[in-house]
């Protein structure tokens, strides 16, 4: 087995996270633990609300979508006001397509065969308005070959959604490349970035990605309801999205009628009455990784899931995640019988992981997370099979 390092300094930064204090939390892919510093967040929101009043919107709540998108733009090094908030990525994937026709012939949508389902929902809803769409299939079911991609992305494709780091596999595309060549031949690129922000660098402006959404739920520990999008200024200018509201509005107050009239900044990019809350609750956990900076949470983590993979081969495990730590996001993943039923039986230790079809156990240290926890879980998945304990727990695992 390979010997832990010695406790690294990010492991300081436990104390700022109530559920470590009883639970291996190794399901940052899925979830990101909780800052402490939200419950004062959300204190300071219904403290507002109850001391403030209407006039809570002039103090904060009305722009805090920009606010908040800034603390977020400043972990992709996304230009000062170029980031908003939004509700989740279905909706923002959604606002993109409103953007666009697909009468002419550059009407084609490319993404890959594993895209996360969300947006390919959205994207194969345009069929009906005259979208080709091109699905890129996996040779491996572990990720796309970068050259089957860009061979796809020809003179007639409009957009490019695609996942930067696969939510099943962990599989981090080749962003940079397929930028590059979508450019090359007039297409423009939408980069989920959901399983990468937090733990994975991602730097919009060095890799001239068009968009780029994601969420703050996973890595970002910025909890449910606060999705976010980054359009590039030079053609955020130039979009007029269909899914809009007063929010996007030049002038929303004074509640003209008629056909929208664009805000000329990243308002325009809105639509309607923000969720306060959620948003609210995000800034604590993008205050966190902006502090640390993600440089060092990707050091930590290429070492400790490479670390992780070693024992477990040591053991006999076997896994799908890329072993090149260069193309692997934050998450790995355990080929094991009875999946669902061992993810039952590791929570019944407070040990939190998830697991996905095909792929099977998926598990995600993050900056908190000591080499002792990845031990636990190792020594405990070993007694849970090989006594059968998983047999306990086969109830619906509709939830993983």
């Amino acid at each position: 087995m390979t010997p832990p390092l010695a406790q690294d300094d990010l492991i300081t930064w436990r104390k700022e996270f109530p559920i470590l204090e009883n639970t291996t939390y190794l399901v940052n892919h899925s979830l990101g633990a909780m800052p402490r510093k939200v419950v004062d967040a959300l204190r300071e929101y219904t403290d507002m609300w109850a001391t403030r009043g209407i006039r809570a919107w002039a103090e904060g709540w009305w722009t805090s979508p920009v606010t908040t998108g800034d603390l977020l733009g400043r972990i992709i090094n996304a230009p000062q006001g170029s980031v908003v908030m939004h509700q989740n990525v279905s909706v923002i994937q959604g606002l993109i397509a409103s953007c666009f026709d697909f009468k002419s012939p550059r009407n084609r949508i490319v993404y890959t065969s594993m895209n996360f389902p969300t947006v390919m929902y959205v994207w194969e809803a345009q069929r009906r308005h005259g979208a080709e769409i091109v699905e890129v299939p996996s040779q491996d079911g572990i990720g796309i070959e970068t050259q089957d991609l860009l061979d796809a992305i020809d003179e007639r494709t409009l957009l490019v959604p695609i996942s930067h780091v696969l939510f099943q596999s962990g599989y981090k595309q080749d962003l940079a490349a397929i930028v590059a060549h979508a450019h090359k031949v007039g297409a423009l690129v939408v980069a989920d970035c959901y399983q990468s922000t937090g733990t994975v660098p991602v730097d919009v402006q060095e890799l001239d990605v068009d968009m780029a959404c994601g969420g703050s739920v996973k890595w970002l520990c910025g909890g449910p309801g606060a999705g976010y999008l980054y359009v590039k200024p030079s053609l955020r200018d130039t979009l007029e999205p269909g899914l809009t509201g007063w929010m996007a509005h030049a002038a929303p107050f004074a509640f003209e009628t008629g056909a929208q009239r664009y805000a000329e900044d990243a308002m325009r990019m809105l639509h309607g009455s923000p969720s306060v809350p959620a948003i609210y609750a995000a800034r604590s956990g993008y205050e966190i990784i902006g502090e640390i900076g993600v440089e060092a949470i990707r050091n930590k983590s290429v070492r400790q899931t490479s670390r992780f993979l070693d024992n477990a081969a040591d053991r006999g495990y076997t896994t799908l995640s890329p072993p090149d730590p260069e193309r692997r996001g934050g998450t790995v993943t355990l080929q094991v019988e009875h999946a669902p039923a061992v993810v039952e039986a590791l929570a019944a230790r407070d040990i939190l992981i998830d697991c996905r079809p095909a792929v099977g156990l998926r598990i995600s240290p993050h900056f908190y997370t000591t080499d002792d926890e990845l031990d636990h879980l190792l020594d405990s998945l070993d007694e849970i099979l090989a006594k059968g304990l998983w047999q306990k727990h086969t109830s619906d695992q509709s939830a993983y």
